[in-house]
Order: structure tokens, then sequence, then C-alpha cells
């Protein structure tokens, strides 16, 4: 894509950024206090965390799959956010466990869909060929950052005021705001095309690039299952209250943003797999500071901040690396892959044992845990380095 995109349609998609991260940012951080209030055990949490994971098996690649061949990108966007919205009602039913655990089931796949459709649409936005524009798209996902970070300071403050039973109120608030963002969105059509790109994705997936690449989000992810479901309970259970909670989530989002915004010129200085490769490793230190100093304030901020580079430029490169090997209409089912292989098995993994771990041996053993799978996660990166060098290398 030569031209730039209009404005009005980049502040679109960042105002889709901006509410759909502020409904994640809400149900991340305070769904596991609502559920601890609901009377569940630590185990039961887990469990529920992991639904998200579960549904991420295949809910993202039959968005994907819809998206691409339909060409209908925004109109199922529109559809998957308005069916989340009539899902969360159903937290306003008094019933028990399995209710709950089946109301989340059809939120999370709902929701599901917004991000490989969302982040495949953007692509195609701020794209030049299979290469992305990584300031332009920095510029545009930081509102998804601004809207997390703000959604829980303000969240932490209010639940901590009125209780957290006011927290499904929040979530219908948010995933309106949600669908009024998507409903401004540019109503495209791409060219609808055939079966004979799920091969060609498939293919793609079998290449050695891109398996070790899988292979390291699968465990950078399965890492940082341990933040997504256990670190508010941890810092719970230590005696931090939610506004301090809320807090210590910001610093890291703070980290967040301003790599987003500047990462235009610090992406050029490393291969995305270089990067990887550093995020893992710095993931790895990060976990197990979280594990041995956890009841120390000024160490929890000070590692809250390379958030900057276990998340943002993890993300960011893991974006360059699909748009690069899942381009044109490969593209959604690219994103949802990387949904499905990344966020789906690890993610159902770590909730699942995280929750086990927890109730056997603590919250800092589930930190622990973590580094050892981001230490994994450098190496399976590292590889897909080599490869990469080699096969660029023998191209030229």
């Amino acid at each position: 894509m030569a031209a730039a995109p209009p404005r009005r349609t980049l502040f679109a998609f960042g105002a889709v950024s901006f509410t759909y991260f502020s409904y994640a940012g809400l149900f991340g951080t305070y769904a596991p206090l609502w559920f601890q209030q609901l009377g569940y055990s630590t185990l039961a949490i887990g469990a529920l965390a992991s639904l998200q994971s579960s549904t991420r098996l295949f809910s993202p690649y039959a968005w994907g799959w819809l998206a691409d061949h339909t060409g209908r990108r925004i109109q199922l966007l529109r559809i998957a956010v308005l069916l989340a919205l009539l899902s969360a009602c159903g937290f306003f039913v008094p019933a028990g466990y399995g209710w709950v655990a089946g109301v989340t089931v059809l939120l999370f796949v709902c929701t599901a869909g917004v991000i490989p459709i969302s982040e495949a649409a953007l692509a195609h936005f701020v794209s030049h060929g299979s290469t992305l524009d990584a300031a332009r798209y920095g510029r545009v996902r930081v509102w998804g950052s601004i809207g997390f970070i703000v959604t829980v300071v303000g969240s932490g403050a209010l639940l901590q005021a009125i209780g957290v039973g006011a927290f499904p109120w929040l979530v219908i608030l948010l995933l309106a705001a949600l669908l009024v963002a998507a409903a401004r969105l540019p109503t495209l059509k791409d060219a609808p095309h055939g079966g004979e790109a799920a091969p060609g994705a498939l293919a793609v997936l079998r290449e050695p690039v891109v398996a070790w690449f899988f292979a390291g989000v699968f465990f950078t992810v399965l890492a940082h299952t341990s933040l997504y479901a256990f670190f508010s309970l941890y810092l719970a259970s230590l005696g931090y209250g939610k506004t301090a909670i809320g807090l210590i989530w910001a610093i890291g989002v703070a980290a967040e943003v301003a790599w987003f915004w500047f990462q235009g010129a610090w992406l050029a200085r490393r291969t995305p797999h270089g990067w990887l490769t550093i995020a893992g490793a710095v993931s790895a230190l990060r976990f197990a500071a979280i594990a041995a100093f956890g009841s120390v304030p000024a160490a929890l901020v000070l590692v809250q901040f390379t958030h900057a580079v276990t998340f943002a430029a993890q993300h960011s490169s893991c974006i360059g690396v699909i748009n690069r090997h899942f381009p044109g209409r490969l593209r959604g089912r690219g994103q949802a892959l990387y949904t499905l292989l990344g966020y789906g098995a690890s993610g159902v993994i770590g909730g699942v044992a995280g929750g086990a771990v927890s109730q056997a041996w603590g919250f800092p053993a589930v930190f622990w845990c973590a580094s050892g799978a981001a230490a994994l996660a450098t190496g399976c990166s590292a590889r897909a380095g080599v490869l990469d060098r080699r096969a660029r290398a023998a191209a030229a």
C-alpha cells in the first residue's frame, strides 16, 4: 500500500483499540477479584481464567476464516461486539459456578474475534506490501494501552469505593462503548476468496522459521499467564489494596505506552526475531524478580518498567513477523493463528496449572515457573532468528 491512510481512519481504529483494551484491562485485572467475592477457590478462579484461552483454541481462527472468505471484516467485527455485549448481560442472572462459567465462555467466544479482525484490517492500512509500518502501527496501538491504563487505575479506585460487586456493570458499559467505536469504522469489503488460502496458511505454519517463532510465542504467553490470572491475587495476598494494585499495573502499561509511541526508531535497530529473543530473556528476569521481591513495592515498580520490552516490543515484533509471512488474503488467519497458538493452549495450561501450583506451593512458585517458561521462549526465538538469517542469506 503506497498511500498513507486517512487520519480519520487511523483515529477510528485508535478508538476501537482504546475501548477494547479498556474492557480487557478491566476484565483481566478485576474479574479474578469478582470471582473471589463470589466465593470461588483459587483453583476455580484459575479454571475460569483459562476459559478465555480455551476459546482461543477455535474462536479466533473461525472469525479470521469468516473475515477472509467474506471480505466483510468490519461488519463481522460489529457483530462480534454486539454478541459479546448481549452475553455479558448473563452475569446479572443469580446462578452458580456453572452458569458464570457458561456466560464467560460465550463472552470470550465473541470477544475472541475482535483482535484478529481489527489487527488484520489495521495491518492492511499501515503496511507497505508485507512490511509493517511500525511507527504508524504503534501510534494507533498505543491508544489501546492508554485505554488499559486509564481503566485499570480508574476502576481500581472506583471498585474500592463502591465494591467489586459493580464489576459486571463496568463490563457492560465498556462493551457498549466498544460497539459505538466499531460502528464508526469505515465499512470496507475486501474481495472474498476461495478455500485455497487455508492450505496456504498451514503450509506457512510448517516453515521452520514460523514454527520456531510460534513456539517462542507459546512459551512467552505461558509465562505471562502468571500476570493475567494471578498477579492481582498475588498482590492482594501480600496486603496491597485495590488502588495500589491498579497503580502497579498502570506503571507497566505506562512503559508500554512510551514504547508504542517511539517504537518506529527503536524497532529498526534489530530484527523482529532479535527483539523477541531480548523480550524472552527480560521476561525470565522479570518473573523471577516478582517471585523473589513481591513484598517490596520499590522492586515491583522497577520491574514493571520492563513491560515495555516483555510485552510492547514483543507484540509489535510478532505483528511484523506475521505480516511478513502471512500477507494479503492470509492476513486474517495469520492473526488468528497468532491468537490461537500463542494465547490458546498456553493460556489453558497456564491458568489451570498456575492455579494448582499456587494452591500447592503459593503464588511465588507460579512466577518462578513463569521465569522458566520465559527462558524456553528465549531459546525458541533465538533459533527462529538463526533460521531467518540463513533463509535471507540463501535468498540473497
